[in-house]
């Protein structure tokens, strides 16, 4: 066992001696800091990207399937499976915003919900947190309402296959491999007991 005392989270942090404002825009902001690190190095080119905070759902209809959905993902340039997710308006709890979410993207509404964990998508240059939510019991009450930029297809599946495609790698978005897991993790628990 290593011995060696840890230092705080207050001897870790580093100082901040002056920031820029890049872009400033509603879905994204970047600055560039002069930061100085605990022993004393000075680094004048520190980029960091503040993004809103986001959601996502694990939503489970009242027959036992998954709701996945598939859209295209320019920045990779791909067409990727996915869980229900988005973005926290101003002023919204993040449960409110992922009920929101799953209801625009698949017309699903209702059940049971809860958060199963809270992540930080990239906490080296990214200021935000993604909220993931287990929604069980949920039903079709509506049609899709996209926005302007979304060409979501939804489809189900049951958590056998959804768990195949997981560990055959089929869904490549990070955010959404982590709750997943965890979710597989509390199923297998649950079964336990």
């Amino acid at each position: 066992m290593d011995k060696t005392k840890q230092r705080s989270d207050k001897e870790m942090k580093w100082s901040t001696l002056s920031s820029e404002q890049l872009i400033n825009r509603p879905w994204l902001k970047a600055r560039r800091d002069t930061v100085q690190l605990p022993n004393g190095k000075v680094y004048d080119e520190y980029y960091v990207l503040s993004y809103p905070t986001w959601i996502n759902v694990i939503a489970e209809t009242e027959d036992g399937e998954l709701i996945l959905e598939r859209q295209y993902r320019h920045g990779l340039g791909v067409v990727s499976t996915e869980i229900c997710a988005g973005v926290v308006e101003d002023g919204e709890l993040p449960l409110h915003a992922a009920q929101r979410e799953l209801e625009e993207e698949t017309g699903y509404t209702g059940g049971e919900w809860e958060e199963i964990m809270t992540i930080a998508p990239n906490p080296g240059v990214m200021d935000n947190l993604c909220h993931c939510f287990y929604a069980r019991g949920v039903k079709k009450t509506n049609n899709q309402h996209l926005d302007a930029t979304e060409d979501i297809e939804v489809f189900l599946c049951s958590k056998e296959k959804v768990k195949e495609m997981l560990l055959r790698g089929d869904f490549i978005q990070a955010l959404m491999v982590a709750p997943l897991w965890k979710y597989f993790t509390l199923q297998k628990d649950d079964n336990k007991r």
